[in-house]
């Protein structure tokens, strides 16, 4: 004889799949608020004060995808 198990309704998976794109989409969002704020910030210092940190203007990008996002390249 056979036996049919179901760990959990359709409409339970739905909702937990629902649940883990909004949980994406909020990340996502964070993120990217991160980003526009480091960019935004570094983007109104003046070449000498991104000198004494060690910075260049070209490596604003860089730094504010490094923050947000953890990318190195």
């Amino acid at each position: 004889m056979a036996y049919i198990t179901q760990d959990a309704a359709p409409s339970a998976i739905i909702a937990q799949r629902i649940a883990g794109f909004v949980k994406k989409v909020i990340t996502a969002a964070e993120r990217r608020a991160v980003y526009r704020t480091t960019y935004a910030e570094l983007s109104q210092l003046s070449n000498r004060e991104l000198a004494d940190m060690g910075m260049n203007r070209s490596m604003i990008k860089q730094v504010a995808m490094d923050a947000a996002y953890g990318v190195r390249g």
